[in-house]
């Protein structure tokens, strides 16, 4: 479950950084619209399947560039500003995309994603995939064991 440098894999801090940025961007963006009032993608007729298909572009392309970086010797904390990038980037070209597949006009499409990037929505996007980037360097490059059970433990510690 470690490196012989004392961190965790990383492929499995990716895999944890991850569903961390799922879990706090889908927390995240929910309680912005719940208290702002506004839906996440603000365009009329454009439907639930462009946000969810930006959404899983993200994902990937976080995950992708997480296994690329993490497999240094001693990946850097400054990663976490580039995968933040990299998040909305790819939510933006995923949201347009798919809202062209489904039959929206290129300008409502661009206007969706334009309306997420300049909106509180795409820096908590950001923020989101910062915070999980920073925290899979920190996986890796940490000696940090998982909690064990009396039992398991060995007589010797």
């Amino acid at each position: 479950m470690s490196t012989p440098s004392g961190g965790m894999r990383p492929g499995l801090a990716t895999a944890f950084a991850v569903v961390g940025f799922g879990a706090l961007a889908i927390c995240g963006l929910g309680i912005l619209s719940l208290v702002t009032g506004q839906d996440v993608v603000a365009v009329r007729g454009l439907g639930p399947i462009p946000g969810a298909v930006g959404f899983g572009a993200a994902v990937i392309a976080i995950a992708a560039t997480l296994a690329a970086v993490l497999r240094g010797p001693r990946p850097s904390y400054a990663i976490s500003v580039p995968v933040g990038i990299v998040a909305l980037l790819s939510y933006l070209a995923g949201l347009v995309v798919a809202a062209l597949l489904v039959g929206v006009d290129a300008a409502r499409a661009l206007a969706a994603a334009g309306g997420f990037a300049v909106s509180w929505f795409g820096v908590l996007l950001v923020a989101a995939a910062a915070i999980s980037g920073w925290s899979a360097v920190a996986l890796v490059r940490t000696r940090a064991t998982p909690p064990r059970w009396a039992w398991e433990r060995d007589e010797d510690e």
